[in-house]
């Protein structure tokens, strides 16, 4: 009796332990329960034979004011996604300035969704890959996500990977980064106002002078906010917030003291020499923002172009902007993490999820569906590929373009020329690759340092930064701070891991 006791045990142990086995099996990889079905789906090409699947619903967080038509379209969007995938999705849209502290209390939570829009500046990329927040992507993007990598720039993704994994999907756009001096067109033409040899920050002044001197006190020559910079030629590894940098040209791969700098000393002096001269708002160190492009009463500002932006611009404002370039383009990891699409580390199917940015990449009538709404309720189709926006658009379903997928694939607006698509191509080709692409610094071995230095550029870089305060006396009280915050234990930290990073990616 108790041998026959002891083999039934056994087998229950037996049983039990290949049911634990299967069931860690299932999941290896972060794979759903239903990954088999979702793999017999892929068909020799790549497309999907949704017929093989089981319907899901998908949810995603979105960046941007909640749109009074979304529901409408959305319903549109899920009859093609169904056919396309067998999938619906609920999108929720969270307005910009509540993004990022939403999405943590919402990712801290466990909450079961799927996909979220992440960016080196919004619901930030790299601490939430250090959180866990994110799920890998190199196997999904293999096996369902062959279209984005047929079409995407390799260089979005390999700058950014994290220790040579992928935990996002870059928007398809500008790669490059170009700082322009953004004038207002109507002053120029005014008072003949040459910018052709307009580049640096000093070379603004007769400019500046002449606004100042002709008109009235309302018309800001330099109108920034306190979040301005200076153009440096520097790559920054914690963003330009943050007074820690490396050289284009470096030679010897050191990261720097911003401060400590003779190209930021010099700025500092012309920035605080046109605050005092009445150039920019007196209230610029504390201005949160200004809106120069409703407004009119500019005459320059700074800005981050892409091909044909001026046309944009202009058509928004309701007059002419022309801009001219401060720098040639450049290649930094934070401009390949711009924009990007991560799958939540708690989605419950991630392979459904891989599919869905593989169609917002790859098929042209879900990319402007999601962006543009509804034919004929929100845009009027012109020649091919221009449609012009109706009143719908603006008021009900204003969606923002670039968080959402390749945008090789949307329709242009009248104006805009049809190479479009192929300037951004060549914009992205002609570029300087910066000598820290691809780096990610890992700030947890110095997170309280960081955490401190970051308080201290909130105290000091936007007066300094704005010609608010002078720097021959601020300059030197800025830099003891930093250091007793342990910036330069911050650097030292930096360069230990990017000598390592580069080391292994000779």
């Amino acid at each position: 009796m108790f041998k026959k006791k002891a083999s039934l045990i056994s087998l229950a142990l037996v049983l039990l332990l290949s049911v634990v086995l299967s069931a860690c099996g299932s999941n290896e990889g972060g794979k759903s329960s239903n990954a088999s079905n979702e793999e017999a789906a892929v068909q020799s090409d790549g497309t999907i034979d949704a017929s093989k699947l089981d319907p899901v619903k998908l949810k995603m967080y979105l960046i941007g004011p909640n749109q009074k038509d979304l529901p409408k379209v959305q319903e549109e969007i899920n009859k093609y996604l169904t056919e396309k995938i067998n999938a619906t999705i609920e999108i929720n849209m969270i307005d910009w300035g509540d993004y990022s502290q939403r999405m943590q209390v919402i990712t801290s939570s466990g909450e079961n969704y799927d996909i979220a829009f992440t960016s080196s500046w919004a619901f930030d990329y790299l601490p939430n890959v250090s959180k866990g927040a994110f799920k890998p992507l190199n196997e999904l993007l293999d096996k369902y996500g062959k279209g984005i990598k047929e079409v995407l720039d390799p260089r979005f993704l390999e700058g950014t990977k994290v220790n040579g994994v992928n935990y996002g999907v870059p928007t398809n756009k500008e790669l490059a980064q170009q700082f322009v001096w953004r004038f207002n067109k109507k002053y120029l033409d005014k008072y003949k106002l040459d910018i052709s040899k307009v580049t640096t920050l000093e070379d603004l002044e007769p400019l500046l002078k002449t606004i100042k001197d002709n008109e009235p006190s309302d018309i800001t020559p330099l109108a920034v906010p306190k979040t301005f910079k200076p153009y440096l030629p520097v790559a920054y590894p914690l963003g330009d917030e943050i007074p820690i940098g490396m050289y284009l040209d470096t030679k010897d791969f050191k990261f720097i003291n911003i401060l400590e700098s003779p190209e930021l000393k010099s700025a500092l002096t012309t920035m605080r020499k046109y605050y005092t001269a009445g150039y920019l708002r007196e209230d610029v160190a504390t201005l949160e923002g200004i809106d120069n492009i409703k407004t009119g009463k500019w005459l320059v500002d700074r800005e981050i172009i892409q091909p044909y932006a001026d046309l944009g611009w202009s058509r928004n404002a309701g007059y002419d902007i022309v801009t001219r370039p401060m720098q040639d383009p450049v290649i930094y990891t934070s401009s390949a993490a711009g924009s990007m699409m991560a799958i939540s580390a708690y989605s419950k199917n991630p392979e459904r999820a891989m599919m869905f940015l593989n169609l917002l990449n790859t098929d042209a009538k879900l990319r402007n569906m999601i962006q543009y709404g509804l034919e004929g309720v929100h845009y009027k189709k012109l020649e091919d590929p221009y449609i012009e926006d109706m009143p719908a658009m603006q008021e009900n379903y204003a969606m923002p373009g670039f968080a959402l997928g390749n945008m090789y694939l949307t329709y242009l607006h009248e104006g805009e020329p049809k190479d479009k698509w192929e300037a951004f191509k060549k914009f992205n080709s002609s570029a300087v690759v910066a000598p820290t692409f691809g780096f990610n610094f890992n700030t947890d071995p110095v997170k309280t340092e960081v955490a401190a230095i970051t308080n201290v550029a909130k105290e000091f870089i936007p007066a300094l930064y704005t010609g608010s305060v002078d720097p021959g006396e601020y300059l030197q009280k800025a830099e003891q701070k930093f250091k007793d915050a342990g910036i330069d234990k911050v650097i030292a930290e930096a360069q230990k891991q990017f000598d390592e990073w580069k080391a292994q990616n000779k």
